[in-house]
């Protein structure tokens, strides 16, 4: 057979609607091939070659046990000592709180634990910081008021491993503190009863990959296992929790690989068969049902448990997934999905002001930076998220308080490293604070210096902006004929899942599609349904076509003959099942 040449245009597509070459996500049929000689089909093990999947891993990947994957809690730097130092406070009916991140992956993580506590009998108090007034992570104020509460110790989970002025203001005033996180690490540890990082420099468990939910479930594990050396009997079952880890792994969009895999895997049956009490009410509100995936955790329970955070109260997440009072519960619930309903009209408002901004940047603009009086720093990193996505270049939104200081947060393309250029400008002195990673950074700055930053950001990221473009493709799992559109191709495409972070979900393409059908939708989508030249019809969406440039060419009067690629999806409607075919890029078919 011959092989494909990986990086050639599928299709002969080098400039789609959306500004993309197509290509083969796994152009190396020989990596096929020995996929399919383990029994797998065609479709599967091209799935499973293009995520990089060998014949002797595929079984594990295909059914991640934690019986397989979950590590001996010891791996990890200081797991042993946070186990021994919290059951050593809960035996001495120790004042404990567990301070928490106010993103899903914070309330996952502190629901966790509150949730164990409870089980044997003891209460841990919450601690979650404001987003806009505290800002991200412990502080010396927090910690002195957890202090002059009466704490005699104090958990932190996903934040705390940077918050080094904080801790040392903790020790010196006599505050024991146990750091459970996930973030990169930078110099010397900070004082604490016991730091559980798998990214602190000295880890050697191999675990970076996980979210901090998941590091908080494998502390309940050495909890457990310490509880049952101390000849404590009442520990709880944790696969009970693994909803809330899974939960947590999927919003963190922490690559779903290893242990990650089998987290979400069995984390999702535990949500589908039974829930976290305050996931089934949130679920509810927001009108879905079982069986839940990937999609329902980040699009649906996870932005209405992030609302709360975002311009909401801080630990109303949190509190929601560790209760088990039915009224506080549902109260919550409907709580949240109000204020995620105002979240998505403040987030929409912004975005159009901001693209109204970067409609005066030159054209030629290689970083799009806007900024703008007002605008609420909960939700402007998703705003930058879909400003990258517009413009196909790195974003920056930076909103500004009546003081003058600039809140921004930005997203970046891959290929151009926007948190060491965020870096690089904290020490030329151009912004206050900042930091981050290659795709994802926040920074602090001046209203005064917004100027001189995006002429920063524009000379020094140009060249990495220029070749990212350029290398830029689209990855099509497969080329399919639409009579192959079944049953059986979407049980077979849930079968490798699940997706999420460095495991997209597939995506197919279908070749020389008549448009037979377009109507526009509210809010810029647009139903259409498409025909092959024998007849063969696929329904489908595409979301958010006025924005991407798709709504130009489904909706023209006298339709072009396309190339489709799109997602395919199943859904289920008052007893009626229908395969969507959700679109994700078009191109002109030459003629």
């Amino acid at each position: 057979m011959t092989n494909f040449v990986s990086n050639a245009p599928l299709l002969d597509v080098q400039d789609s609607v959306r500004g993309r070459k197509w290509v083969l996500r796994c152009g190396d049929d020989d990596k096929i091939i020995a996929l399919t000689r383990t029994g797998l089909s065609q479709t599967s093990a091209q799935l499973l070659a293009g995520r990089g999947i060998t014949p002797q891993d595929a079984q594990n990947f295909l059914n991640p046990t934690l019986r397989n994957l979950l590590p001996d809690p010891s791996s990890l730097q200081d797991m042993d000592k946070a186990a021994k130092h919290i059951l050593d406070a809960v035996q001495a009916r120790k004042k404990i709180t567990v301070f928490a991140d106010y993103d899903v992956d914070g309330g996952t993580s502190a629901a966790q634990l509150i949730r164990w506590a409870r089980a044997i009998g003891i209460t841990f108090g919450l601690y979650v910081p404001d987003r806009i007034k505290e800002g991200y992570g412990p502080s010396e104020q927090a910690f002195r008021q957890l202090k002059d509460e009466g704490n005699d110790l104090v958990i932190t989970v996903d934040c705390g491993a940077s918050a080094t002025q904080a801790l040392h203001t903790a020790a010196e005033i006599e505050l024991p503190v146990i750091v459970i996180d996930h973030h990169m690490m930078v110099g010397d540890l900070p004082p604490t009863l016991a730091l559980v990082n798998p990214n602190r420099a000295d880890d050697t468990s191999g675990l970076g990959h996980l979210a901090a939910a998941g590091v908080t479930f494998v502390l309940l594990v050495a909890l457990n296992r310490e509880a049952k050396a101390r000849g404590m009997q009442n520990t709880p079952n944790l696969l009970d929790f693994l909803d809330l880890t899974a939960l947590g792994t999927i919003c963190d969009v922490v690559p779903l690989k290893g242990l990650n895999r089998a987290f979400v895997a069995q984390g999702l049956k535990v949500l589908t068969a039974n829930p976290n009490f305050g996931l089934a009410a949130l679920a509810d509100v927001a009108g879905v049902s079982a069986p839940f995936t990937t999609y329902h955790g980040g699009f649906i329970l996870g932005p209405r448990i992030n609302a709360g955070g975002r311009i909401g109260q801080a630990d109303m997440g949190a509190k929601l997934l560790s209760s088990d009072d039915e009224a506080e519960v549902i109260g919550y619930a409907q709580e949240l999905d109000k204020i995620n309903a105002e979240r998505k009209l403040l987030q929409d408002r912004i975005l159009e002001e901001a693209k109204a901004k970067a409609a005066s940047l030159p054209k030629d603009h290689k970083v799009t930076i806007v900024a703008m009086e007002g605008w609420h720093a909960g939700v402007i990193g998703i705003v930058a998220g879909r400003l990258k996505d517009l413009y196909g270049r790195p974003a920056i939104v930076i909103g500004v308080d009546e003081y003058g200081a600039g809140k921004g947060s930005g997203r970046s393309l891959s290929g151009v490293n926007l948190g060491a250029a965020i870096h690089l400008a904290k020490e030329k002195g151009l912004i206050e604070a900042g930091g981050g990673h290659e795709m994802a950074a926040g920074l602090t700055v001046h209203k005064d210096k917004i100027e001189a930053f995006s002429q920063f950001m524009e000379m020094h990221l140009a060249a990495e902006v220029e070749q990212a473009r350029k290398n830029s493709t689209f990855k099509v799992d497969v080329l399919l004929h639409p009579s192959a559109v079944n049953a059986a191709l979407i049980e077979e495409i849930e079968s490798v899942g699940p997706y999420g972070a460095n495991m997209p979900e597939p995506v197919f393409a279908f070749a020389n599609m008549r448009i037979s059908y377009a109507k526009r939708l509210n809010g810029g989508h647009v139903r259409c349904a498409f025909e092959d030249n024998s007849g063969v019809r696929l329904s489908g969406i595409a979301f958010r076509a006025e924005e991407n440039g798709m709504a130009d060419i489904l909706l023209t009067p006298n339709p072009p003959i396309v190339h489709v690629a799109a997602r395919l999806k199943q859904d289920s409607w008052q007893g009626r099942t229908r395969i969507d075919v959700q679109l994700v890029d078009l191109a002109l078919v030459d003629k």
